[in-house]
This record gives structure tokens, C-alpha cells and sequence, in this order.
């Protein structure tokens, strides 16, 4: 069962279903469907997120932009592709689509206590 609700913006495609199973669980969530600049994670409610859920590796860059908008935000990679090393150090977790299920980690990200804040 998912602990409080979380709030949590999913940033690129979404072709496997991250933000549904969030939403499932009861989670508050966002989209960003283009390109994730300082303008798009503010219209978004970066300020307010817990997650930012990144799907896409190409949009990396947006990664310490979230960070300097909400330092406390958790950073979500579920992404096929690895981050850039510029980056990679930047996010709290890098899962692979291939390796867990969207619904396992959307289930880590609501549940009461850490979560995947923890990890």
C-alpha cells in the first residue's frame, strides 16, 4: 500500500508508463514533454517536487538546473541510456527500464519512510 502522496514531476516520454503507476499509487505528477530548462521545471512545480523522474538521457542538462531549484528534489533517472558523466554524480539514482519494472519503483518512491530518498 503507498504511504502519503508524493509529488513528482516526469520529465521526456514516457513509453513505459513511470507516471502512470505513480499516479496509481496516488502520487501527484507532473510532465514536462520537451525540452527540460529552468522555465519548463518552474512550470512544472519543481519548487514543490520530491521526485524528478527523468526518462530521457538526452535532457540531462535539466538535472542540477532541478537541483538549483529545489536542492532537496530526489533525482530519478529511468532511462535505457546511461546519464553523461558531467551529470551522473548530479542525480540520487539511475534505474534501467530493462532491469525494474515501473511499477516496482513507482511503489519505492510512494511508500512511507525513504523511499528511494534513502537509497
Amino acid at each position: 500500500m503507498a504511504g502519503h502522496a508524493r509529488f513528482a514531476v516526469v520529465a521526456g516520454p514516457d513509453e513505459h508508463g513511470i507516471g502512470e503507476e505513480l499516479e496509481a499509487l496516488g502520487a501527484t505528477v507532473s510532465r514536462i514533454e520537451g525540452v527540460v530548462s529552468a522555465d519548463a521545471l518552474r512550470a512544472a512545480g519543481i519548487a514543490d517536487a520530491d521526485y524528478l523522474v527523468l526518462t530521457d538521457a538526452d535532457e540531462a542538462t535539466g538535472i542540477p538546473v532541478a537541483k538549483e531549484l529545489n536542492p532537496s528534489v530526489t533525482v530519478v533517472t529511468y532511462a535505457d541510456r546511461s546519464l553523461p558523466e558531467f551529470v551522473a554524480g548530479v542525480a540520487d539514482l539511475a534505474v534501467d527500464p530493462a532491469l525494474v519494472t515501473p511499477d516496482v519503483v513507482a511503489e519505492e518512491l510512494t511508500r512511507d519512510g525513504d523511499g528511494l530518498d534513502g537509497a
